[in-house]
């Protein structure tokens, strides 16, 4: 690498809004996040995977009108 043309590589302070902390490398002093992963759904479980609740018999015969 040449010098004195690349930007100076340090610690980086990560805040999110939720108030999460983490360090992470970078070339700035401060991060400032909006969602991390502590806070965002996908992350931390709040946005589950669907299950199937219904078998495919139970799904054609509640659409075609026929009760068990």
């Amino acid at each position: 690498m040449k010098k004195g043309i690349h930007p100076e590589y340090v610690d980086t302070k990560v805040t999110c809004a939720c108030g999460n902390t983490f360090t992470v490398k970078s070339n700035k002093k401060e991060l400032h996040l909006e969602v991390c992963n502590k806070c965002h759904p996908s992350f931390n479980g709040g946005q589950g995977i669907t299950t199937k609740k219904t078998g495919a018999v139970e799904k054609f015969n509640r659409k075609f009108g026929r009760t068990a």
